[in-house]
């Protein structure tokens, strides 16, 4: 390899990677945290660099040049090197003190991380734990967390994954919403029952399958409001607007709530994943978490 060759800065290649697949420099900036005159002359001095053009400036936008849609598949794959290197190194690194990043949804958040993180605050104070608390998943493999809990077994080769436990989800209500629905005998009997949907989407519902599965009459009047936060969903349950669907642990919680119809079984048993990526696992801070996560999960009823 001629080293003397490569003669461009890595971090004007990344501006310009990061302002290609979003599509604007001030939607780079936000993405990479600088301001976007910085960019903008990141991606200059790359040009400079490499005596090309990267982007027309056009007046609806950025668009890539056809040298830069020939340049940016080799910067992408720069990326996902530079990615994997920061994967290595940090698996690498036997020091305990130092920060790990967990990603989980609201509610697994709620139920599993305070008990257990009080654990590892007082084993190992030296680790700060950066929480990403989301519903959607996030990427390991770039790096936005190091530990995920999941509700599904993900299908790479390369993680370390450990299957905590099944959790049971029961649909959950006010006394006073449900006081106007008599005892049933089987879930169809039951007419006018109203829920709280995850999502808009009209194409793919897994609540309203799951629903109809278990003997539930629903159709779209059924799901008059929809929101894909689980924190707010408990507060429309609270205010008598519907039935929520929610893990045992955290549903049983919840004073103003009670399982709605609970002779009918839950409504569905999710599975729960402890993931993160095989490199990682040999970091002293990230196998620590790891486990305490695990031990306490696993524990938790």
């Amino acid at each position: 390899m001629s080293w003397k060759k490569n003669l461009f800065d890595w971090n004007n290649a990344r501006a310009f990677l990061v302002t290609a697949e979003e599509g604007s420099f001030s939607a780079a900036a936000r993405t990479l945290g600088m301001a976007q005159p910085t960019l903008g002359r990141q991606v200059a001095a790359l040009e400079a660099e490499l005596g090309v053009t990267l982007f027309e400036r056009l007046p609806h936008g950025l668009e890539l040049t056809q040298t830069g849609l020939e340049l940016v598949d080799h910067v992408r794959s720069m990326g996902k090197a530079a990615s994997d290197f920061s994967i290595t190194a940090s698996g690498q690194s036997q020091q305990i003190d130092g920060s790990v990043s967990i990603s989980v949804s609201e509610l697994d958040a709620m139920v599993y991380l305070p008990k257990a993180l009080s654990i590892l605050r007082r084993q190992e104070p030296g680790i700060d734990v950066d929480i990403l608390v989301t519903n959607n998943v996030s990427d390991l493999k770039s790096r936005e967390a190091d530990i995920a809990i999941r509700n599904f077994r993900p299908t790479q080769t390369d993680f370390i994954v450990r299957k905590l436990k099944d959790v049971d989800v029961y649909l959950y209500g006010t006394q006073e919403y449900l006081d106007n629905f008599p005892t049933p005998k089987k879930p169809s009997d039951i007419k006018g029952l109203e829920f709280i949907r995850f999502s808009r989407s009209d194409h793919v519902d897994p609540f309203q399958d799951f629903l109809s599965e278990k003997g539930y009459v629903v159709n779209k009047k059924s799901f008059p409001l929809y929101t894909d936060n689980q924190l707010l969903q408990i507060e429309l349950v609270k205010q008598h607007l519907g039935l929520g669907v929610f893990p045992v642990e955290y549903g049983d919680s919840i004073t103003e709530l009670i399982r709605a119809f609970p002779a009918f079984g839950p409504v569905i048993q999710i599975p729960l994943w402890l993931v993160c990526h095989r490199e990682l696992h040999t970091s002293l801070r990230v196998r620590k978490v790891f486990d305490i996560l695990v031990k306490h999960i696993t524990q938790t009823d």
